[in-house]
């Protein structure tokens, strides 16, 4: 089991600035995101997307402030645990938490902060007979580890930047690659859709557009996909893998059942120091909700730094806390 100061659900900015205002009170912190990397919704969904909201940053790439807030917390050593989504939550005797992922991890803390942003973020599927028969089966909808394709025979259906990014990475890797999208065009980035279409020319990779994908079949793991085209016809394609990249939906999840009050899908809390209705847990970011509430990252950095002071007298209760300047103090590395 994992052991820490701090969990934090989620790990985009809101998530990741929390470990910088939590290290300078030497607490340390633990992150779990259902995302198989850090960063939340602006590395999965807009990484090249201007964001002009920062202070300090007349403009800056999503990808480029994750990568910032990456370097920033580095001092503080925290951990991840990525690509697993929370499923549970008790309180031990000791008044500590345990969060229990679907896939098993465990991490025990003395503070629990909910930085969700919009939620958990799930996978939309294809509606296809039968889907979840072959999940975890050679049906995925998340590239977790490269190296779990190598040499194997993949199909990978979607137009956006997902599809086009793993498609590209994953031609160098897999024994075959085949992209089925449904339109003519891809919605991904024009560089992307432009090497997409090279390694078609060039015979690395199978691209079949205007098609769609009608059928798994095999018996007990995928062995072939059925993919119907405009002129309705089928085609039988033999895999080892469909990898579905429709996008992902925010959903609360499993958060919801934790005895939180909500407000529709959001998490209400004392704007004094963000904290819930539960003793221990705090909520920050997208997810809380409160009176005159802006979802901007910049609020949710607010909410970091005064959740961080009143986490203190739970991680260190005989402590008495002393505020002090970063440019008194500096950083202060584990």
């Amino acid at each position: 089991m994992i052991q820490t100061d701090i969990c934090i659900i989620g790990a985009g900015p809101v998530g990741l600035f929390a470990v910088f205002e939590a290290g300078l009170l030497k607490m340390r912190c633990h992150l779990i995101d259902a995302l198989p990397q850090i960063g939340g919704q602006l590395s999965e969904i807009y990484p090249k997307k201007p964001i002009y909201d920062i202070p300090g940053f007349p403009e800056v790439n999503a990808q480029t402030l994750v990568d910032n807030l990456r370097e920033q917390i580095e001092p503080f050593k925290p951990t991840f645990t990525l690509g697993e989504r929370v499923d549970g939550l008790t309180r031990t005797e000791d008044g500590s938490f345990i969060v229990t992922t679907v896939d098993g991890t465990q991490v025990k803390s003395k503070v629990v902060v909910i930085a969700a942003g919009l939620g958990s973020f799930e996978p939309r599927k294809p509606e296809l007979q039968n889907l979840e028969r072959f999940e975890g089966r050679g049906v995925t909808y998340m590239v977790k580890d490269p190296e779990t394709f190598r040499q194997r025979r993949l199909v990978i259906a979607g137009g956006g930047d997902s599809a086009l990014d793993w498609t590209i990475y994953l031609s160098s890797i897999a024994e075959r690659v085949t992209l089925i999208h449904r339109n003519e065009s891809f919605r991904g980035a024009p560089d992307s859709a432009e090497k997409v279409l090279k390694l078609a020319a060039e015979g690395k990779i199978d691209l079949l557009l205007s098609a769609n994908l009608q059928s798994v079949n095999g018996n007990g793991v995928v062995k072939s996909v059925s993919v119907v085209d405009k002129q309705k016809v089928v085609k039988e394609i033999e895999t080892d893998f469909l990898i579905p990249l429709f996008g992902l939906s925010p959903k609360l999840g499993p958060i919801a059942d934790w005895g939180l009050n909500l407000d529709k899908s959001a998490i209400e809390v004392n704007t004094v120091d963000y904290s819930t209705n539960v003793e221990g847990i705090f909520a920050i970011g997208d997810i809380n909700t409160y009176p005159g509430k802006l979802k901007l990252i910049l609020c949710g950095f607010h909410e970091a730094a005064l959740m961080a002071q009143r986490a203190f007298e739970f991680v260190y209760p005989s402590q008495k806390l002393s505020f002090k300047y970063t440019t008194v103090n500096g950083v202060n590395a584990f």
